[in-house]
């Protein structure tokens, strides 16, 4: 195991509370080191990973179970339907509840997850802009871009932000409709709103614990095995389970890596050994997006696993670093 220091954390903002994050591309470790700091500082986990929140689906999330956590507090963990579909607005705000909930009762917040987006937005404490959790304008503009098409939507952008409308593309529907749900709805461009939450100082202070590989073919090997562990499990049961209790097949929680691969086992159009092949590499490109994602933070302290994880040294590695930047 070696350990690599990106960057010198700026010192503490007066008032804002202090957070530990745990991050890492999947397969990496997350969920037992996050156990392992929590007991040490004190604390309580809280789950940023966007699938996970979802009950009945704990195999192919690979959420903890009840002898994984040994005995920490876990949180935003089966707490939602299936058949919703929850937006990062939604998500922070629930996740937020219980940081905040941490705090008061004087225990250690530890967000521990691979959902980047999601803990950016936990920790700068991002100022969602009306409409992002959906509603009727939105609607009315999905109903539009059927209808007229994307470029339409997207000239009629150009006239309200030139900025935004420079970005994009007609492939980018999605962003061409929520820029004009922005400014429909708050009179503000969305290029103005993300100005205001970059100049925003952040909700929390976190110190950044970051678990990968030195080498990319020993994580390669990990999620393989983590695959072949799920199926293992059961994972074809645990998505004809779902759909037996109603799950429509175009839910959000079956286009989850691993569920929409045994959906189409379950459903006969691809056989299990198709369908672990294409679970693996579905997850190895995860991970490669994961690490894409974090490298951007030079916040991150990172230890590198040889090989296989050495939770010992590695708990001793974060508890020094944790120390050293006022965590205690």
């Amino acid at each position: 195991m070696t350990a690599a220091r990106r960057g010198n954390r700026e010192s503490e903002v007066d008032g804002v509370e202090r957070v530990i994050c745990v991050v890492g591309p999947t397969a990496s470790g997350k969920t037992k080191m996050g156990v392992a700091l929590a007991k040490r500082f004190g604390g309580e986990v809280v789950s940023v990973d966007s699938m996970q929140i979802y009950r009945g689906m704990t195999i192919g999330t690979a959420a903890p179970t009840a002898q994984e956590t040994e005995g920490v507090p876990h949180h935003m963990i089966g707490v939602a339907d299936p058949q919703e579909s929850w937006s990062a607005a939604r998500f922070t705000a629930a996740a937020d509840a219980c940081i905040q909930d941490i705090l008061r009762r004087g225990k250690r917040p530890v967000l521990v997850g691979g959902t980047g987006l999601y803990l950016d937005a936990l920790v700068r404490g991002t100022d969602f802009a009306a409409g992002a959790q959906g509603g009727a304008k939105r609607r009315e503009l999905q109903q539009r871009l059927a209808q007229e098409g994307a470029s339409t939507l997207l000239e009629e952008l150009r006239g309200i932000d030139p900025a935004c409308a420079a970005r994009l593309h007609l492939r980018d529907e999605k962003r061409i409709v929520r820029a004009l749900e922005v400014y429909y709805e708050t009179g503000e461009t969305i290029t103005e709103h993300d100005r205001r939450s970059r100049e925003t100082p952040p909700r929390y202070d976190a110190a950044y614990i970051g678990l990968s590989f030195r080498e990319r073919q020993d994580l390669r090997e990990r999620i393989d095995r983590r695959v072949d562990d799920m199926v293992a499990q059961g994972l074809l049961q645990e998505v004809k389970t779902l759909l037996r209790q109603g799950l429509p097949r175009d839910a959000t929680a079956l286009q989850a890596i691993g569920y929409k691969q045994f959906l189409a086992v379950a459903e006969r159009r691809a056989t299990v050994e198709e369908a672990i092949e294409e679970v693996k590499l579905r997850s190895r490109q995860y991970a490669k997006r994961q690490l894409t994602w974090l490298r951007r933070n030079e916040d991150i302290h990172w230890i590198l696993w040889e090989k296989s994880p050495d939770f010992s040294a590695g708990l001793q590695n974060a508890t020094d670093f944790l120390l050293s930047a006022g965590v205690c």
